[in-house]
């Protein structure tokens, strides 16, 4: 029977949850319960689940019983404490703290000290002994609670700290003093009250149900919407609620607050990593407000909780067999673990920390895969700066800041978000320069080429959010005074006087490897890990990097695993040589009419205009042996691999001139009195094939039953090619693609044609060629009568990019540059369907497609050549579906042969 709402279970104490249970309790609230079930110092607290948050998102209301639920464990929680919350002599504090199922840094909402109140305020001041802890915490609390539950603008805070701190001549928050604090609390009630035109609430219950509710509404706030859409996460998972019990490194010098990891998350490296803050509380180490200091200086700070947090470090990564991201908290030299979880990092990292792992016996080397992916790859193939290039003269170094997500960045510096989205939606590359970003500032990090700010460190936010997305980012650049109202950046010299002003649109290069700051535009060169696929450099080589080392470990584990093998789309020798030093297994899709640019254009210009049999054999014959001469490079290039070659497929109106512009000459012409006979019977071939919508149009096998010899020509252009690499010894293994087939009667009438032209290059060579006779699967039809068109098929490679126009009634080339991205924003789909496969609509036919060939011919190959065979996601669906090979572009090829392999991983 169904669990009604009245039975459900919405709270979890922290000593009643494990990490297994992220759906329910969220990543943070699971990881809380792990550590408190480890025995690790964790505040006690409970957790409101995901369940409770999309029943509030569902209906509005929270469920009914939430509210005695939550009473209840807040019971527990004060008598486990010994005070009851906001207690006026010895007030219970609570942060009320979001926790999705995935990590989404930043985008949601946290509130810090409720409880306190104009009467409790004085009670946390005696029990501390310290006045200006216990003010400062209350000016926290309005601070937030009014930024985050009341929405209030943050800005106007900041401007009355601000004011405050020059009233008093001093630049950091920790030189106000109690007064200044408590002068603060006043002020900023005031603009609580002006703003939303209530007060501030005094009572804690209060307090802690609007912070509920708060985090339950931030699930559904634009940042978190946009950065959901940027990670791929679903919509429907909601947000669990950690109510836990404070605890303070706001209370003096012996107190402070951090961010820890158990390797680096930019390189991977074993060692101590992380950010350390004296006297403050958590969220001003992320914020990147203050500068933090290496975790590393903590041994000499308190050693006592250095080496506490040292020995928690390495059992939790022991216990998660993994990279852990940790948040602590010493308060009067007690630490306490207030959140772990498996921390972001970069490409590079994440393939080194795999191979360690499994070189530590953590885990096998099918884990080792799966805690890799595509995407991953391909960063690591993106180029890096050119070294000798940096030093020279033509550019120059102007600051160095932490390299907290690697990559080479150039772009135009802009100082805002708004404005990042606005020139990068223009075509312009920008670099996003902040003093700290904020969650606010999702949207224009994602449109930036990379992220450069003057504070914070390697776990601000800025630097969190960027190794999420694997964007190049510099922080803390503290040498650069960014001065975001008159949009420009300041490099002081070292006498003051010629300070260099970088204004708005000014090129500057950032290098997340290094840290190190460029103006101007700094030339890039190739990967080594492209270096390493074109076989330039080697594994085992003296001068490989690491990195090298542990790719190499993986993408051979992935080899020896996957079922689905990874061909390319390739058109001429160069490609196809690349794509076999790349990994390819033959050629999925050749496109023939690439062969027929340049100056053969003339030549099938020819063709087009033929009146007579004899001028159209004329013009063929004329191409024959061009066409031969390309596929015997093909063939030697992938000499021994299968080449899957398509006939003519585009509209022939692509081979002639542009209407408007022969229009145009051929009127000139005439005013001229200067009539060209050619001209004129181009425009006229022009206006003869012009259609509305050529995609429909006189394209595919309709091309080769409409224009007499045509697919011929071509079929025997690639018998006589695999009949001379025969004679030179070769292994040709050519497959024949007849595309856009509707029906089973097209490829009847094509097949039998293409048969005889074999059947005579066969005879008259004395060979036996073995050539393969397929079709693409591009059009629904062709899908819903699969087994019928399996007849006369030797294999089917789905078209998945017009299969994808056909099926949606989508046209590419319009669509996405005019309403694809209203509809992203709407959540209409959450990735482009010509991206990642559309696996209910397209993906379906796909399946049953594949299933129908089959039923009729159970030997029957099958494959795709969509760009769709490179996208991570879509191999995933490929390997499931159960085709035989992806194809793609060649510099993807490596990116396929690692999601084949983590797709036969999943399924072990």
């Amino acid at each position: 029977m169904p669990e009604t709402q009245d039975q459900q279970k919405f709270v979890y104490d922290f000593t009643e949850g494990n990490k297994d249970l992220k759906d329910l309790l969220g990543g943070k609230g699971a990881n809380l319960a792990e550590m408190t079930n480890l025995g690790l110092p964790v505040p006690p607290g409970f957790t409101i689940t995901t369940e409770a948050c999309k029943v509030y998102l569902d209906s509005g209301t929270e469920p009914a019983a939430l509210r005695d639920e939550v009473s209840a464990h807040l019971e527990a929680l004060e008598g486990k404490m010994g005070k009851k919350l906001g207690q006026a002599d010895d007030p219970l504090l609570v942060s009320v703290r979001s926790g999705a199922k995935f990590s989404m840094p930043g985008m949601m909402d946290t509130v810090l000290n409720i409880g306190l109140s104009d009467e409790s305020v004085a009670g946390l001041a005696a029990q501390a002994g310290d006045d200006r802890f216990a003010w400062d915490s209350y000016r926290r609390l309005i601070q937030m609670f009014g930024k985050t539950v009341l929405g209030v603008n943050g800005d106007l805070f900041e401007e009355a700290i601000d004011a405050a701190k020059q009233a008093k001549g001093v630049t950091v928050d920790i030189d106000l003093d109690a007064a200044d604090l408590k002068k603060l609390v006043a002020e900023f009630k005031t603009i609580v009250s002006q703003e939303t035109g209530r007060s501030f609430p005094q009572e804690p219950r209060e307090q802690m149900d609007l912070a509920v509710r708060a985090v339950f509404d931030s699930w559904n706030g634009d940042r978190a919407k946009l950065y959901r859409r940027q990670e791929r996460i679903p919509h429907d998972l909601g947000t669990a609620v950690n109510i836990c019990s404070m605890v303070f490194g706001n209370l003096g010098p012996d107190s402070g607050t951090g961010v820890a990891f158990t390797r680096d998350p930019a390189s991977g490296h074993q060692g101590v990593y992380g950010d350390y803050l004296q006297n403050a509380q958590g969220e001003d180490v992320v914020a990147g407000i203050r500068n933090t200091v290496p975790l590393a200086d903590l041994e000499q700070i308190d050693k006592r909780s250095y080496d506490e947090l040292m020995q928690i470090m390495e059992t939790l990564e022991t216990h998660y067999k993994d990279l852990c991201d940790i948040e602590f908290t010493i308060e009067r030299g007690k630490l306490w673990m207030l959140q772990t979880r498996v921390g972001k990092r970069t490409a590079g990292a994440a393939f080194r920390i795999a191979t360690q792992l499994v070189d530590q016996g953590l885990i096998d080397e099918a884990e080792a895969l799966r805690r890799v992916n595509g995407a991953q790859l391909a960063q690591l193939m993106f180029p890096r700066f050119d070294e000798e290039a940096a030093a020279s003269d033509a550019v120059r170094k102007i600051g160095r800041g932490i390299a907290a997500s690697p990559g080479a960045a150039v772009g135009k510096a802009v100082f805002d978000s708004y404005t990042a989205v606005k020139w990068s939606r223009s075509g312009e590359k920008v670099i996003l320069i902040r003093r700290e970003t904020n969650p606010d500032d999702l949207d224009g990090m994602i449109a930036a080429e990379g992220i450069l700010t003057s504070r914070g460190g390697k776990t601000s936010h800025a630097a969190v959010v960027a190794r999420g997305m694997g964007k190049t980012c510099v922080c803390g650049a503290e040498d650069l005074e960014v001065d975001t109202k008159r949009r420009r950046m300041i490099v002081p010299s070292a006498d003051g006087k010629d300070d260099l002003v970088i204004e708005e649109g000014d090129v500057v290069s950032i290098d997340g490897s290094s840290g190190k700051v460029y103006l101007g535009e700094v030339p890039v060169v190739p990967s080594p890990v492209v270096e390493y696929f074109e076989g330039r450099m080697h594994a085992g080589a003296d001068d490989a990097d690491e990195l090298i080392g542990a790719v190499h470990r993986i993408m051979a584990y992935a080899d020896r695993v996957r079922r689905l093998r990874v061909r390319a789309n390739a058109d001429n020798a160069e490609d196809a040589a690349r794509a076999r030093r790349f990994g390819a297994q033959g050629i999925g899709l050749c496109r023939t009419e690439h062969m027929f640019l340049g100056e053969r254009r003339e030549m099938v210009e020819r063709l087009i205009l033929a009146h007579t049999e004899e001028d159209r054999d004329a013009a063929l014959s004329e191409l024959l042996p061009l066409q031969k001469k390309d596929f015997v490079e093909l063939f030697e290039a992938m000499d021994g691999l299968p080449v899957t070659v398509r006939l003519l497929d585009p509209p022939l109106h692509e081979f002639l001139p542009d209407i408007t512009e022969l229009s145009v000459r051929v009127a000139l012409a005439e005013s001229r009195k200067d009539h060209n006979e050619n001209d004129l019977r181009l425009l006229q071939a022009v206006h003869r094939l012009h259609e509305q919508n050529p995609m429909l149009g006189l394209r595919g096998v309709r091309l080769g039953l409409v224009i007499p010899g045509l697919f011929a020509m071509q079929v025997r252009a690639i018998a006589e090619a695999a009949a001379a690499r025969r004679a030179a010894k070769g292994d040709p293994r050519a497959e024949i693609m007849i595309p856009l087939v509707g029906t089973v009667q097209e490829l009847e009438i094509v097949r039998e044609e293409a048969e005889q032209v074999i059947a005579e290059v066969e005879r008259a060579h004395g060979v036996d060629l073995k050539l393969s006779l397929g079709t693409m699967i591009e059009l629904p039809r062709a899908a819903l009568t699969a087994a019928q068109i399996a007849e006369s098929a030797d294999f089917f490679s789905f078209g998945t990019n017009d299969l994808t126009q056909t099926v949606w009634g989508f046209s590419r080339d319009d669509v996405e540059g005019s309403f694809f991205t209203a509809y992203l924003e709407k959540g209409i789909f959450g990735v482009s369907p010509f991206e990642t496969i559309d696996k209910d609509g397209v993906g379906s036919l796909v399946r049953a497609a594949a299933q129908a060939g089959r039923s009729t011919r159970p030997d029957l190959k099958l494959g795709v050549c969509g760009e769709h065979g490179g996208d991570p996601e879509s191999v995933h669906f490929f390997h499931e579906v159960g085709l035989d090979y992806v194809s793609c572009s060649p510099f993807r090829i490596p990116v396929a042969r690692l999601e084949s392999g983590r797709a036969a991983a999943n399924g072990r």
